[in-house]
């Protein structure tokens, strides 16, 4: 079989094609390792967001608590700061 010029040329293209493809499989494949490991950070990133969420939202539940607290603490003191300026008076009134 004789290898005329234009067999020639259909052969080269097919083989430089097939390089082309090569090249564009390799570069394919960095490209997909590189946004599977922006998707791992990304899910990485997600799942800190919501562990820092629950534990904000544990120190806003104690926070509350502690304000609730307080405001028991300061109505108790009110109410002995006030029978203490009434028997303060009772005493001075006699």
């Amino acid at each position: 079989m004789k290898i005329t010029p234009i067999r020639a040329t259909i052969i080269a293209m097919a083989l430089a094609v097939a390089g082309g493809c090569a090249a564009n499989q390799t570069t394919i494949d960095e490209v997909r390792a590189i946004a599977e490991s922006a998707q791992s950070t990304a899910n990485n990133a997600a799942s800190q967001a919501s562990s820092a969420l629950s534990t904000a939202n544990q120190a806003l539940d104690a926070a509350r608590a502690a304000q609730t607290a307080a405001k028991a603490a300061q109505d108790c003191c009110n109410a002995n700061t006030s029978k203490i300026d009434a028997a303060f008076e009772k005493a001075m009134a006699k």
